[in-house]
C-alpha cells in the first residue's frame, strides 16, 4: 500500500495528556518529533487533525495552533474550533477535515491513515476508509476500555499501539 499521509490526533497522542492544553503549554513528548520526521523522510505527509472547542469558547485562537503546527514541521494543520453537539460536519468523529485534506492535497484517503488516543479518531478514520491506529498514550487506555460500550463498539482500530513510534513502524511496515 501507497501510503500518502497520516493525520496525527494532537493531545495526548503527540503530546500533553488526556486533557486539552493550549499553545504555549502543550508540551511534545519526546519521541514525537522524530516519529514526524521518520515519516516525512520516507515521503508520507503529516498532518495534525484535532478537536479544540476552546476557540469556539475564545480561550484559544486559531492562529496559537497555526503557529504551534509550524513549529513542530508538520506539513499542515485540520482543526474543528467548534463545540460538541455543534453540529459542523467538521468535528470528530464527522470526516469534514479529512476529506478538506483531500481535496487540498490531492489525496486517496484510502492510502491514509489516523493515528489518535480517542474513538472518536479511529471512527473518523473508519468512515472516511482510512487505517486507524490508537495510541496508548493521553485517553488511549480508557479508550481501550470504554470502546464496546459506545455505539460504536463495532469499529475496531487497524492496530493497537504503544506510543506514536510504534504506530509509525507499523504503518510503515506496509508500504
Amino acid at each position: 500500500m501507497k501510503l500518502e499521509a497520516v493525520f496525527v490526533d494532537r493531545d495526548g497522542t503527540m503530546g500533553g495528556s488526556d486533557q486539552v492544553e493550549y499553545p504555549g503549554k502543550f508540551k511534545l513528548f519526546s519521541f514525537t518529533l522524530s516519529s514526524i520526521a521518520h515519516l516525512q523522510q520516507c515521503g508520507v505527509k503529516v498532518f495534525s487533525f484535532t478537536n479544540q472547542p476552546g476557540i469556539a469558547r475564545r480561550e484559544a485562537h486559531v492562529s496559537d495552533f497555526e503557529q504551534e503546527i509550524t513549529a513542530f514541521g508538520l506539513d499542515g494543520l485540520y482543526l474543528c474550533p467548534h463545540l460538541h453537539g455543534a453540529g459542523c460536519c467538521c468535528r470528530k468523529p464527522a470526516i469534514g477535515l479529512l476529506e478538506q485534506a483531500a481535496h487540498d492535497h490531492q489525496l486517496n484517503l484510502s492510502h491514509c491513515a489516523v493515528v489518535g488516543d480517542r474513538f472518536t479518531d479511529i471512527v473518523a478514520a473508519h468512515r472516511a476508509g482510512c487505517l486507524s491506529v490508537l495510541v496508548q498514550t493521553g485517553a488511549g487506555q480508557d479508550a481501550i476500555g470504554k470502546a464496546q460500550a459506545k455505539e460504536w463498539g463495532n469499529i475496531n482500530p487497524n492496530y493497537v499501539a504503544r506510543d506514536l513510534p510504534d504506530a509509525v513502524d507499523w504503518l510503515l511496515q506496509l508500504k
